[in-house]
């Protein structure tokens, strides 16, 4: 039963996830005047991704990791640090489906790397192997290489008109 709760916690933000990118303009309605849909989303997130580690941590086992899990680990999250850092909370969030303009941004890692928010979290988690079982850390990463899938399907040119 346990096993079942922590695969459920894994995977508690890829719906979320699935459903705002699909059905931006419910999520806006949902919001309301004068709430911005993308930051609300970071705050959802944000509780869903404590939820995602808090289950993690509860199937781990922790001692001293090998040299190559902190590199995976430094690197990925520094991936994901300067994703966020060159899109802002509106870029990083969806800001762009909410009909939001977002600048285009080819400085490193955009431009090298595909996804790169998304590798960066990959390979955090290829780290965690260290730590974690891994179908734990293999259901996470295939929530991510579902939601890579979904935000692939769709011509870039189109989706700031969803809302308009």
């Amino acid at each position: 039963m346990w096993s079942l709760a922590v695969c459920v916690g894994v995977l508690l933000p890829f719906p979320f996830y699935y459903v705002l990118w699909r059905r931006p303009r419910l999520w806006v309605e949902l919001c309301g005047n004068g709430v911005d849909p993308s930051h609300r989303m970071a705050q959802v997130s944000h509780a869903l991704k404590a939820l995602q580690v808090l289950s993690l941590f509860s199937v781990s086992s922790f001692s001293w990791p090998p040299w190559y899990c902190w590199l995976l680990f430094i690197f990925g999250q520094y991936l994901n640090f300067k994703v966020y850092q060159l899109l802002g909370e509106s870029g990083t969030y969806y800001g762009v489906r909410f009909g939001k303009e977002i600048p285009w941004v080819t400085e490193f890692p955009f431009g090298y790397i595909k996804d790169p928010q998304y590798i960066g979290s990959i390979l955090s988690l290829l780290a965690c192997l260290c730590w974690a079982p891994f179908p734990y850390v293999f259901l996470w990463i295939l929530g991510y290489l579902f939601m890579m899938r979904v935000e692939s399907q769709e011509d870039p040119a189109t989706r700031a008109k969803l809302l308009s």
